[in-house]
């Protein structure tokens, strides 16, 4: 027997036009109701042509994610939670990994905009705004998450970049270390947490050395390479603030090629508080950003953008959290 959206009403105890309402995300529809209809089109395996709809000028329930890399734990977690949010809602997710190429960005977005999604989430560095800018000119509502192009006018929402790296520091700083290094990632959201990193030092009347400074891309091989170079300097440091916990575990890795004991010779503080961050030996001190909440609260923001497009835009700040491990340790 085929299944109809009359199936689908029968089976939520609602009408057709509710059904119909729910799945072109029109009208006003509690959350419960919502929730039933989806219930009830999930258990009796109803799929809407999204497709055709589209034709018809409806909405596709499609929205794109743009993220640099998936295989970062980080990135996977923020797309997990959009994922996780979106299905609440009745949206699909198309996942696009652009290793912050701007080539790649460009690619992906006219693949998603071929594909009619009905909104983007943007996590990819996209230092040529041009492309993103075009994208929200021509009425894509478009949101940004874990990063900020202050010269856009595009709701964010992103963590406290500079009182992470205010927190990471000062942490090491209050166990005793002076010889504090940090290994930041290239990208906007590292640039307030250096920031925190030289207030934080310079409050604490310490010079900050330029050879303790080291930027490069996000995985753990870099952050190794750039261990190595920290560690054999003839000053080498006590203490490292890692900009994400990727970065932090090649930081481990090096340390233990180069037979430190840790922590007691080298304190090592990461960023991001994912999966690594307890997978690690010893297990990463990091500072946390709340993942689960800044993907929901992205989705959100973008259905409303779907929904009612606003001249205004929202700027979320949310807290970090210093999250303390066995990584740190006094002087």
């Amino acid at each position: 027997m085929k299944i109809t959206i009359r199936s689908v009403a029968e089976e939520a105890g609602v009408s057709i036009g509710t059904v119909s309402k729910v799945i072109n995300n029109s009208g006003k529809i509690s959350e419960k109701t919502r929730k039933k209809v989806f219930q009830a089109m999930q258990k009796l395996n109803y799929k809407p042509d999204a497709a055709a709809a589209s034709l018809r000028g409806k909405r596709t329930k499609l929205i794109g994610l743009l993220v640099p890399d998936i295989s970062n734990p980080f990135y996977a977690g923020i797309a997990r939670s959009i994922e996780d949010r979106s299905h609440e809602v009745g949206l699909n997710v198309m996942l696009c990994s652009t290793d912050n190429n701007t080539e790649k960005e460009k690619n992906y977005l006219a693949l998603l905009t071929s594909q009619r999604v009905d909104g983007l989430v943007v996590a990819s560095a996209f230092r040529s705004t041009v492309l993103l800018q075009e994208t929200i000119d021509r009425g894509i509502p478009s949101v940004l998450i874990a990063s900020e192009i202050p010269q856009l006018s595009i709701n964010t929402v992103t963590v406290d970049d500079y009182k992470g790296g205010y927190l990471a520091t000062s942490h090491l700083l209050d166990l005793g270390h002076k010889d504090i290094a940090i290994i930041s990632e290239n990208v906007r959201s590292n640039e307030p947490r250096l920031a925190a990193y030289k207030d934080s030092m310079r409050e604490a009347g310490i010079d900050v050395k330029p050879e303790y400074i080291m930027k490069t891309e996000a995985t753990i091989q870099k952050g190794y390479e750039c261990a190595k170079k920290l560690l054999l300097l003839d000053e080498k440091p006590t203490a490292i603030f890692a900009c994400n916990d990727l970065l932090a575990a090649g930081v481990i890795q090096a340390a233990k090629e180069l037979e430190l004991d840790l922590p007691r010779e080298l304190s090592v503080v990461g960023f991001d508080n994912t999966v690594l961050s307890t997978t690690t030996a010893p297990m990463l001190t990091t500072i946390s950003q709340p993942i689960k909440q800044m993907g929901a609260k992205v989705v959100d923001l973008l259905r409303q953008e779907m929904e009612e497009s606003k001249g205004h835009k929202e700027r979320l700040l949310m807290a970090p959290e210093l999250i303390i491990r066995q990584s740190t340790a006094s002087i």
